[in-house]
């Protein structure tokens, strides 16, 4: 095809010099749109054939990788051709250029969706490993956190090398970077003053992916409020409360607030209900029942099962049951779960053990007139 194109380059100018610029421009269109089909019908067999060799193996990393090249090349391979083909167009220099400058700018754009794709295609491979919709999934919950940051930071720079590539396609553009580099110890110390917030919270955002003290899907108590870490991008953090409201923090506050996050080390928790209830009542039946109602709960991981006396009020006592779970949300409802029926039970079975208000009243002695 190279040959075809070099012979293309001479017989067009020939063709002009003989008075043919008719034929010549037909004959260079021809030869421009066959090697554009040459190389299109190329990547697409390679594309075919990485594809087929993907479905063939058992391998989990070439399912994403080879489709991936597969597609590179054929969308790559035509954009080769035009550029190549660019001097056997008998036209001017200036329009030359803008083609040569158009088709490159397709080239850029072509090679960082590539690597976009690239970057997307990595990612899910790796989260395809790491499931998060398990009992215990910190170390996954950790992974996916990174990869999530990793991920919108690779963007960002390849959309921002993308762009950067595009405007150096064209001269002038080249000759305001030259003078841009010359001055660029001044205008970064005029950028990093006038850009301070902004670089602090992208290097917390960095912070964030490395040491961790909110991964996705952690239990967090941020403002008050109870829910789960949705989404951490470079700059804000999105926590589902529970009742599916949207809280969106900077990620700075993450650095420098306190918070509470309940699935810091593992996902398991102990949940707490305290009762007030009258001295009269047996506190060893109420153990007792606390037991039968955890056994019979499944919300119960069956670790922790206490009842104790926690504070003795001037007209109750106070009892605190306590119960683990494997997560926040089943904690909760076994919460809810020991809390009615402990009271439903002290209700029915020792209804005189509520609380109750006691009084005296001394008599006094009535004169008669």
């Amino acid at each position: 095809m190279v040959g075809d194109l070099l012979l293309a380059e001479t017989t067009v100018p020939l063709l002009v010099q003989r008075g043919q610029p008719a034929l010549a421009w037909v004959y260079a269109v021809l030869m421009v749109a066959g090697a554009v089909w040459l190389l299109a019908r190329i990547g697409r067999v390679i594309e075919h054939v990485l594809v087929s060799v993907a479905g063939r193996t058992d391998n989990t990393w070439d399912d994403v990788m080879l489709p991936l090249a597969g597609s590179a090349a054929r969308r790559l391979l035509p954009l080769v051709a035009l550029i190549l083909a660019a001097p056997v167009l008998a036209i001017s220099p200036s329009l030359e250029v803008m083609f040569r400058n158009g088709a490159s700018l397709v080239l850029i754009g072509v090679i960082a969706f590539l690597l976009i794709q690239a970057v997307d295609a990595a990612a899910a491979l790796v989260l395809r490993q790491h499931r998060v919709d398990v009992s215990d999934n910190l170390q996954a919950r950790a992974i996916h956190t990174q990869v999530m940051v990793l991920r919108k930071v690779a963007i960002a720079v390849i959309v921002i090398f993308g762009i950067a590539s595009m405007l150096m396609v064209f001269e002038s553009v080249r000759q305001f970077g030259a003078s841009i580099l010359a001055s660029a110890g001044i205008a970064g110390i005029i950028i990093g003053f006038a850009a301070q917030k902004s670089i602090a919270t992208l290097l917390a955002g960095f912070q964030i992916a490395l040491t961790q003290p909110i991964r996705v899907d952690d239990v967090v108590i941020v403002e008050g409020e109870w829910g789960r870490i949705e989404d951490i991008t470079l700059t804000y953090v999105i926590v589902r409360i529970w009742d599916l409201r949207r809280l969106v923090v900077p990620i700075t506050y993450f650095i420098e607030q306190p918070f509470q996050n309940w699935t810091r080390t593992s996902s398991d928790i102990l949940g707490t209900v305290f009762l007030q209830v009258d001295y009269t009542v047996p506190v060893d039946e109420l153990r007792g029942e606390l037991t039968r109602i955890l056994h019979a709960s499944k919300y119960w991981d069956g670790k922790v099962n206490g009842l104790v006396v926690t504070d003795v009020k001037e007209r109750t006592l106070e009892l605190r049951a306590l119960a683990s779970a494997a997560d926040a949300s089943q904690a909760w409802d076994l919460r809810c779960e020991v809390r009615e029926k402990l009271v439903d039970f002290v209700r029915r079975q020792y209804p005189e053990s509520l609380p109750r208000l006691r009084g005296t009243f001394e008599g006094m002695a009535v004169g008669t007139a």
